[in-house]
Formats: C-alpha cells, structure tokens, sequence
C-alpha cells in the first residue's frame, strides 16, 4: 500500500508531492524572531532559505539561471554548466545540474571553507580554487570560468554575476512568498548582497505590490563599498577591507544589483564583531544554526527595526546554515586569530568547542 501511495504522489495525483530536486527549490518558511522582536518592539523575520534542498538562498539563482539557458536554447541535454562562485551558488548548481543531467564545472577562490570545497567535490562537481584577486585582474575566478566555458561545446558559463535571470528568479518565487506570508503587510526588507539577484529581485517585488510603501535596504559587510555608494548617490570608491562573511559585499555594480540599486531606500554597514555576535545569540536565543551571512542579516534587520521605530513588520534573508563554516565561526583558535573572540560575550562562549 506504502509503494502504491508513493507511486501516485510521484504521477502527480497529490499536491503534497513535488517533482524532484528542483520541484522542491523554493516555499520556505518565514520564522519570527521572537526575542530579537521583543527587544525592538517590531515583527522581525528571517526567511529560512537553509531549508532549500540544497541548503541556502542559492538554489534558487541556480535553478533559474539553468531554466534561463534551457529556454533559450543555450544548454542542450548533457551539457557543461560552468560557474565562477564563492561557493553557494556552485553548490546549488551542482545538486540542479545533477538533477538534470549536466556536468558542473567550478571556479572559486581558494580563500573558501574547506567544508564548501569538499562538498562541491562530493557532489559530483569539478572544482578549481584559484587565487582570489580582484575582478579587474584577468585571473579573477569569473573571468576564468567564463574562458573556460568558451573553450567546450554546449557548454555555459551561468554569469551569476550580470545574468539577470538569477534577480528575475527571485522576482517570481521569493518576492511572492515574502509578500502572501506576511499578509502584504511587510514595512521594510533588508539584506546583505553578492550578486545582487536576491535583493534586486524581492525588492523589486515589495516595491511594486506595496505602490513604493515598503522600504528595501542593503546590508553590507565591511571591505565592500556598497553601503558608500548608495550613501553618496552614486560614487563607487576603491574597495578596501575585508570581511569575515562569505559571498557577499562587493567592490562594484553588478548588473543585477544595477537593476534597482537606485531604488535602495537606504544601506548600513554591519561589523563583523555585531554579525559574530549574533550568531552565537541565534543559536542561543532561537535554537537557529546560522552562518555569518545570516547573522549580518538579522543584525541588520535589528537596526532597522530600531531606526523605524516599534510596530513595523521587517523581513530579511536567512542564506544558509552554519554547517559550511563551522571549522572556523566554532574555532577558539579561528575566533582569536580574527580578533572576533572578544566579540563573544562570556555566556555564549560554551558554544565555540573546536580547538
């Protein structure tokens, strides 16, 4: 009886079932943050983009990237999908190109967690770390996956990047989801940015169902110039600094960002001491296993909430889990290296157990 059931769920006979990997891509759930909302008097929410099957807010650019080049006729049945990636978005391709019947080729930096290197690698993709320079530098991973790519038949370099298929994909699924989960009664979105598809593609979303009434912001992590450029209206200064977080902040304008950065009602710089911080508060206070993206993010939702004042509903982005990056946000001696042990208050240190 057990395998007749499942037999029907799979044809399509229940609207509990979905098809696959990429049918489960997406209808995340939106988590109070009960005690962050306390403190500030607001409805605070994370939406749990660790609950995609692939574990982060990045499948969902990588199923519609893919879907964007079947369309258009540029990827054909056993083909090559090349990607340069910090590491999410690569992971999600990987897990949608295995669905699907293509090969996953990988470009990152090889300044990337051990953890997100090995997993892409079990996957099935092929990876290549490369020294991390700078875009402007012809070696730079995105340069050197799209040359790859141009050198091997029926095969795509996905442009996570300038590909506006990635902010076109979060217009149609995340925006929506936010929106009806929230009873269109969401103030203001705010989140940190990489590509620049998820913050362009949900706040463009918000910004037309609410006639311009909710208010999107970006986050930034220090060592990005984003927040700098938005402030001055338009001034793109030398980038300098660096971060703890991994696969955001940027040194430019992507053509996704570029799609509604002017549209920005404002942006913030979070420091990596307040976005380490509250990773460990997360998992104190909420029970929520977070990487530092994330943290950044409710940080950032948390000031927000105090610059708008009690009583407004504010979403942001949960981008994935914490298991990627464990070897080092636990680490005593990562933790110290960085300068971020202090950052820790006393009663939350019990959590950092690896040497």
């Amino acid at each position: 009886m057990l395998a007749l059931r499942w037999k029907l769920s799979a044809r399509g006979f229940t609207s509990r079932a979905v098809n696959g990997f990429t049918g489960s891509i997406g209808n995340t759930p939106l988590i109070y943050l009960k005690g962050l909302s306390e403190k500030t008097g607001s409805y605070i929410y994370g939406k749990a983009e660790f609950q995609n099957p692939g574990g982060s807010v990045k499948d969902r650019a990588a199923l519609g990237v893919i879907e964007d080049a079947e369309a258009k006729g540029r990827l054909q049945p056993g083909g090559t999908v090349v990607e340069g990636t910090a590491g999410n978005t690569g992971i999600g391709l990987a897990h949608v190109c295995r669905a699907k019947g293509y090969k996953c080729v990988i470009f990152m930096p090889n300044t990337q967690s051990q953890e997100k290197i090995d997993l892409l690698r079990m996957l099935g993709a092929e990876v290549h770390p490369v020294p991390a320079v700078a875009y402007e530098n012809p070696q730079n991973y995105n340069h050197q996956a799209r040359d790859y790519a141009k050198n091997i038949p029926n095969a795509i370099w996905t442009d996570q990047f300038d590909n506006t298929a990635n902010t076109e994909a979060h217009y149609r699924t995340t925006g929506p989801e936010i929106w009806e989960q929230t009873n269109g009664e969401v103030d203001a979105f705010i989140c940190a940015t990489g590509t620049g598809g998820t913050l362009a593609g949900i706040g463009k979303y918000l910004r037309e169902k609410s006639a311009g009434k909710t208010q999107v912001w970006l986050a930034d992590p220090p060592g990005s110039v984003l927040q700098s450029y938005v402030a001055s209206g338009g001034q793109l200064k030398e980038r300098s600094g660096s971060s703890i977080t991994e696969g955001i902040g940027q040194g430019r304008i992507t053509n996704n960002l570029g799609t509604f950065v002017n549209q920005l009602s404002g942006a913030m710089t979070i420091p990596d001491e307040k976005s380490i911080r509250m990773v460990y508060d997360l998992l104190d206070t909420e029970g929520l296993y977070l990487g530092a993206s994330s943290a950044l993010n409710v940080v950032a939702a948390v000031e927000l909430a105090k610059k708008l004042g009690p009583g407004k509903t504010i979403a942001t982005i949960l981008c994935d889990g914490a298991y990627r990056y464990q070897s080092r946000l636990f680490s005593k001696k990562w933790l110290q290296s960085k300068g971020l042990e202090e950052a820790i208050p006393e009663h939350l240190k019990k959590y950092a157990v690896l040497d």
